[in-house]
């Protein structure tokens, strides 16, 4: 497991009974966590103090109940700085267990020892096109949500990188990169984070089991003759890491050599000591 052990300004404090309490700064929010299936005693006396907590509803969906809680705050990773802020359907704008993989995509993009080109698809609030910006590469951050990628402009702009050469792509990432492909353009290394469900510009459905082989498949049309490396990340339950291994093996390995490696990501839990899973990622790389 890839566990993102190396936060200041967030922590998993505790989580059982499906919910995860956290501190993102100086705030403290309880929110879902279908993993944590778990009936421990709630030994923290912040269980029952928090600033916010999402409850969910019997309907389905549901809200923030806030006592004490900004519209929105920082929080810092090594060098990097986030605006988070609550949102529709428990989020903050970030995934904490990201941390693994911004720090996989650093190091490899400084070993590199050559200028980087990176593509991150599905981009969101651009967790990942920051890391790699810091990291000396150059990023085309493509998501479809207009509000994500000035959301991500706010991240690169806070994090000091306004002047980082991150192109803002609002796109279906499917049209973007089979127009990518016609031009001629070419990427060194590839992010995606695709969802397990959604729909299209003119209402084409998007289902993870059914459409990351050939979206794999297309994308690899975009890299560059000597690949660094090419990361997927998936929060659909029930896809296993080794399903991530086997797709980059099939597609990517064939033609460039290197190698996968898939795993679950985590995040530590203060109160047991535990980690508690969330996701998976693979990541093929070069060597």
């Amino acid at each position: 497991m890839w566990v993102s052990d190396n936060w200041k300004d967030y922590e998993l404090i505790d989580c059982g009974c499906g919910e995860k309490l956290e501190r993102w700064g100086d705030f403290i929010l309880v929110r879902p966590d279908p993993q944590a299936i778990w009936d421990t005693p709630r030994k923290n006396r912040l269980w029952k103090h928090p600033n916010a907590r999402y409850a969910r509803s019997a309907s389905g969906g549901g809200c923030w109940e806030k006592s004490s809680l900004p519209v929105q705050w920082q929080v810092r990773y090594r060098e990097l700085t986030f605006a988070v802020k609550p949102m529709n359907f428990k989020h903050t704008g970030l995934f904490p267990e990201q941390a693994a993989n911004w720090e996989f995509a650093m190091d490899r993009i400084r070993k590199a020892g050559r200028p980087v080109s990176v593509l991150n698809l599905f981009a969101y609030t651009g967790g990942a096109s920051v890391a790699c910006a810091a990291a000396g590469a150059s990023v085309c951050h493509v998501d479809a949500a207009r509000g994500m990628v000035a959301w991500a402009r706010e991240n690169a702009h806070i994090s000091g990188l306004e002047k980082a050469p991150i192109r803002w792509i609002v796109d279906d990432c499917v049209k973007f990169v089979e127009r990518e492909i016609r031009r001629g353009r070419r990427y060194d290394a590839v992010i995606m984070d695709p969802p397990s469900y959604g729909r299209g510009p003119s209402g084409e459905i998007w289902k993870l089991e059914e459409n990351l082989w050939p979206f794999v498949k297309l994308v690899s049309g975009v890299l560059s003759e000597k690949p660094v490396f090419f990361l997927i990340n998936s929060y659909t339950t029930g896809l296993a890491p080794s399903v991530l291994t086997y797709i980059l093996e099939s597609v990517v390995t064939p033609r460039f050599g290197g190698h996968t490696h898939s795993e679950e990501l985590g995040l530590p839990v203060t109160e047991t000591g535990l980690v508690l899973p969330a996701g998976a990622s693979g990541r093929w790389t070069a060597d």
